[in-house]
């Protein structure tokens, strides 16, 4: 079993490492419990190289079913048919943003691989139980990995009150905040919002390769 430690990419460990007894702690605290994502996945977000990250993008914490925690924020493993009410949302901003169609499956493991941070304010919960883990100290780690962002320049797309919450580690010329694309506020404010073009203009003006959103093997879903 790989220790949520030795789940970071070094260059994250490297600037995080004074938070890593307290993730350390954490882990303790978890270890014989039945939580969510699988033990592997925890720090899934954290896998990939710093000097890469040049979007976040911020959910509130993991999926409380088995069937669809993996580690990155709004994702959802590909085999699962029933895409979850706000990554539908999700996907329809980005077929109305970019005009290009939806995903074909909720895995959204490939923009994580171009340089998207897809965090949840907390990293695990209880089975069956949102917000669970809220207590647990996870709220400290992820602040210093929006702080880290921030600081570097990343593009920090902000969904509901909850994300909204570490604007204050970005310039203001390098956010794009909204409503959550929950059922319960997408049509408060997300929906039209365009985050995704808006997010590829941003990293366009500073000198930076876009994200490609909808794989290019994907179809327009009824």
């Amino acid at each position: 079993m790989t220790s949520f430690r030795n789940q970071l990419h070094p260059s994250w460990a490297q600037v995080m490492q004074d938070l890593l007894p307290l993730l350390d702690e954490i882990e303790e605290q978890l270890l014989g419990k039945d939580f969510l994502p699988a033990h592997q996945n925890v720090m899934k977000a954290f896998s990939l190289d710093l000097d890469q990250c040049k979007v976040l993008i911020v959910g509130q914490d993991p999926y409380p079913s088995p069937e669809h925690a993996m580690g990155l924020s709004f994702s959802v493993p590909a085999q699962v048919s029933k895409i979850p009410p706000t990554l539908r949302n999700i996907f329809k901003e980005l077929e109305s943003d970019i005009s290009d169609g939806q995903p074909i499956d909720g895995d959204l493991a490939f923009w994580h691989e171009q340089g998207v941070v897809l965090l949840n304010r907390t990293l695990t919960c209880q089975v069956g139980e949102s917000n669970s883990h809220l207590y647990l100290g996870w709220c400290q780690i992820t602040d210093r990995c929006a702080e880290i962002l921030g600081e570097r320049g990343v593009i920090a797309i902000l969904w509901g009150r909850n994300a909204g919450e570490l604007e204050k580690y970005s310039a203001k010329d390098k956010v794009i905040a909204s409503a959550h694309p929950s059922p319960l506020s997408a049509y408060r404010g997300f929906f039209g919002s365009k985050p995704f073009s808006r997010a590829n203009k941003m990293l366009e003006r500073d000198g930076k390769a876009q994200i490609q959103w909808i794989k290019k093997n994907s179809a327009p879903q009824n």
